[in-house]
């Protein structure tokens, strides 16, 4: 293990964009069933729906929250709803799993997705068995990344020391409260969102477009 990462017991993943390639676009078709229950529920054209989601999501951290904060929309509703989606666009990533399993120390998925999506998406990527587990949206209490609770929920729910955990995701908005408190953070620059102040932001720590690449350069060939 290289010097700088050698205090790491503790690996921590985003899920969606983070451990398959934001070009899969699995979100498309996910976005788009939020657009539409939003219209739905709230009786809007789809170009208003789809304008309310993006500014939850900006504003509370995922649209679901701000549909609770605004409408008290049921949460184990909401999630079947648009969560229910092929998973066609992923692939088996035996490459990725061969990696994390190479890590020293434990493993872990950190998302604002739900158990049951997050155990469809690991088991079509062939990452079923590579973590210890799950950290979803319902284990942080409902209140999503990057509220700062959320940080402190993982951290009580599996005794990480944060000083000695490393972060990776998608969201570089995502990075900042797990640096505040102390963790090593890798931003997945693949393009998923825009993010151009991120290149020079102080809680970045490492960067790279594809995790699988970073981790193959961080091991090096197996003995």
């Amino acid at each position: 293990m290289r010097a700088d990462l050698a205090h790491i017991e503790a690996w921590v993943f985003d899920m969606d964009n983070t451990l398959y390639p934001a070009s899969c676009n699995l979100f498309a078709p996910i976005e788009a069933r939020m657009t539409g229950y939003i219209a739905d529920r709230l009786g809007l054209p789809e170009a208003e729906a789809a304008a309310l989601r993006r500014g939850w999501f900006l504003n509370h951290g995922t649209t679901l929250a701000g549909l609770m904060a605004e409408h008290g929309v049921d949460p184990h509703e909401f999630l079947a709803y648009v969560h229910d989606v092929e998973m066609d666009v992923l692939e088996e990533n035996a490459p990725l799993a061969a990696l994390i399993a190479r890590l020293p120390g434990r493993k872990i998925v950190f998302t604002n997705g739900d158990g049951p999506y997050a155990e469809k998406v690991l088991g079509r990527l062939g990452l079923g068995a590579t973590f210890e587990g799950v950290h979803d949206i319902h284990a942080m209490a409902l209140a999503p990344k990057p509220a700062p609770a959320a940080y402190q929920s993982l951290c009580d729910a599996y005794a990480l020391d944060p000083t000695r955990a490393l972060f990776a995701d998608d969201m570089a908005r995502n990075l900042a409260p797990a640096k505040a408190i102390g963790m090593t953070t890798l931003w997945i620059d693949n393009g998923s969102e825009h993010q151009p102040e991120a290149h020079s932001a102080p809680y970045i720590d490492h960067a790279t477009a594809d995790v699988t690449a970073w981790l193959a350069d961080l091991l090096g060939d197996p003995e």
